[in-house]
């Protein structure tokens, strides 16, 4: 069973970490995972390094560059425009690599390539893993609800984007739940701790200090904003903050730069209280460094994989619960809640954990216990194969 991914990049974020995830799972299995990504990067040279066969394209840059998330409709077209005049030669050179693969199934992940795998009519059957809400692209939407019957099926990564792909596709398209995996092996409590004060180029913390991070991409919409005015807010005593992460994609319009984020740091006071990391490779050691690890997301979450990754790794815990991320914890519990887009309530939150080390503790051993029940990476094969055996695919699952 040839099994031929497609990725809208070859940068790593939180989509293309399942990828990964789900290749390592393939191929563990006995299958042959293939990579095809719009772009090399750090994806496919990670493939490469578990022995898949990775291979990347260079799209046309009005098609790299095309991309809806925070921009107005006029601006949208206006890409869409420039995107459509190279699109049919790139599709014929998409094409005849997915065939050159030999797929027994094609296995698209992301927005632009649910586009191309239909567009190009491939003679394996086509799978859309939905990372993304769907219905907030209201261009996309149209394209891929006219598109959606030449697909077999759709994964969505939480109960919350099937819901709304739901009413998106009506009945053109299986869709079956599958939340996305944590390699539980990998992000333990336990292991190398990274020295964010040295990678941020800041002097070492006073002891004592509790040291809080917000990993995310630079989308807009991940809240880095609302993160600096809570630590803005908390004043300067007993916290460090930690901005993990950096820009990943190359949508126009759709991320921070560093520039504007340090810009606004220094207008809030925060220059010696905020460190920014930039991308790091070995993710479980900067979990590690927290005390706490915040969410912060001003939109509905498809799913929000820092959440699980940090709280496998026993840290305590503060997210948004909208969208998909509501699905993954339970407040007070195995994680602490709090509104969207507002810095008063997460200072509140940072400041309630930051004093009583007790609760921080709990709140961590309880989070690692709920990742490993609940987001494993076997319980995420099985999902994956049996939607994809429901659906007539050829591939036997696991455990019915």
């Amino acid at each position: 069973m040839r099994v031929v991914f497609l990725t809208s990049s070859g940068q790593l974020g939180g989509a293309e970490r399942v990828v990964l995830e789900a290749m390592q799972g393939l191929l563990v299995r006995g299958a042959t995972p293939l990579l095809l990504s719009l772009g090399t990067g750090p994806l496919v040279e990670e493939a490469r390094r578990r022995g898949i066969d990775a291979n990347a394209l260079t799209p046309p840059a009005g098609l790299t560059e095309l991309g809806e998330a925070g921009r107005r409709a006029v601006s949208v077209i206006g890409g869409l425009g420039r995107a459509v005049g190279p699109l049919p030669r790139f599709v014929k050179e998409f094409t005849a690599a997915i065939e050159k693969a030999g797929a027994d199934i094609v296995y698209s992940h992301g927005i632009k390539t649910h586009v191309l795998a239909a567009l190009s009519r491939p003679s394996a059957p086509v799978v859309w893993h939905l990372h993304d809400y769907v219905g907030a692209r209201v261009l996309s939407a149209r394209l891929l609800r006219w598109l959606g019957r030449r697909a077999s099926l759709a994964l969505a990564v939480s109960e919350s984007v099937a819901a709304d792909a739901r009413v998106v596709f009506g009945t053109r398209l299986p869709i079956a739940v599958v939340h996305n995996p944590v390699d539980t092996d990998r992000f333990t409590p336990e292991g190398p701790v990274a020295d964010l004060d040295s990678i941020t180029g800041l002097p070492p913390a006073d002891a004592g200090v509790v040291r809080v991070g917000l990993p995310a991409t630079f989308a807009r919409w991940k809240g880095h904003d609302v993160f600096l005015r809570a630590l803005a807010a908390m004043g300067p005593a007993g916290v460090r903050g930690y901005v993990i992460g950096g820009p990943v994609y190359r949508t126009a319009g759709s991320q921070w730069s560093l520039d504007e984020l340090r810009g606004l740091s220094r207008e809030l006071g925060l220059d010696g209280r905020v460190g920014f990391t930039g991308m790091v490779g070995d993710m479980p050691s900067a979990y590690r460094a927290l005390d706490v690890v915040v969410h912060a997301s001003t939109s509905p979450e498809p799913f929000g994989l820092v959440i699980p990754e940090a709280m496998a790794t026993g840290r305590a815990v503060i997210a948004v619960p909208a969208g998909g991320s509501a699905e993954l914890f339970a407040d007070g519990i195995n994680a602490v809640a709090v509104s969207p887009g507002d810095p008063s309530a997460l200072a509140a939150a940072i400041t309630a954990l930051a004093v009583d080390h007790e609760r921080r503790r709990r709140l961590g051993m309880a989070a690692r216990e709920h990742v490993v029940a609940r987001f494993g990476r076997d319980r995420f094969m099985d999902a994956v194969t049996r939607a994809f055996s429901r659906a007539g695919l050829g591939v036997r699952p696991l455990r019915v």
